[in-house]
């Protein structure tokens, strides 16, 4: 039987972004189970999103232009900045007032203004964790309504730091 000839059942579908926007520029310092971490350095990440549906339809459209929107604000929210962390175990927020965050990362005292650090509630800043956190993000942020689980099976988002090098994260729906 040829592939356009197969049952409705038997195909699967893939919606797929990966958009020029689709970026975010931060410092990070990826911390290692033994102690120690990286020096603070940057990446010009990108997101890439799969979502898989379980039929195509006039009736079940995805609205990409919502799905982008999205993905964008989570890029505008995490631009230049430095991504921390909070619930590393080798992280400690010393101080955080109307204008600094004070911390210890690995020991290593830091003092940096509020608008350069962004507090994420992961344990590492990794390609790994921030694909994960992206996933569920976007779960949280475009609900139900858009990825309506008797359409949508699952998610995918890819965060790649660099041209073939990245992670991502498999998120069921249900």
């Amino acid at each position: 039987m040829s592939a356009p000839d197969q049952p409705a059942a038997r195909r699967r579908h893939r919606i797929k972004l990966a958009r020029e926007s689709f970026k975010f520029s931060v410092a990070h310092m990826t911390v290692f189970p033994d102690g120690r971490k990286e020096r603070m350095h940057g990446h010009n990440y990108f997101i890439e999103l799969g979502i898989d549906v379980r039929e195509i339809s006039f009736e079940k459209i995805i609205e990409f232009a919502v799905v982008r929107a999205a993905i964008e604000a989570i890029c505008l929210e995490w631009r230049e900045v430095l991504l921390l962390g909070e619930t590393n175990p080798f992280f400690e927020l010393v101080k955080r007032d109307d204008t600094e965050t004070e911390f210890r990362l690995c020991g290593e005292r830091y003092v940096l203004p509020n608008q350069d650090v962004l507090l994420l509630p992961i344990d590492n800043i990794s390609v790994e964790a921030l694909a994960a956190h992206v996933a569920e993000l976007l779960v949280e942020r475009l609900g139900p309504k858009v990825l309506d689980p008797s359409l949508v099976e699952a998610i995918e988002v890819g965060v790649n730091e660099s041209p073939g090098q990245g992670a991502s994260c498999y998120r069921p729906l249900a």
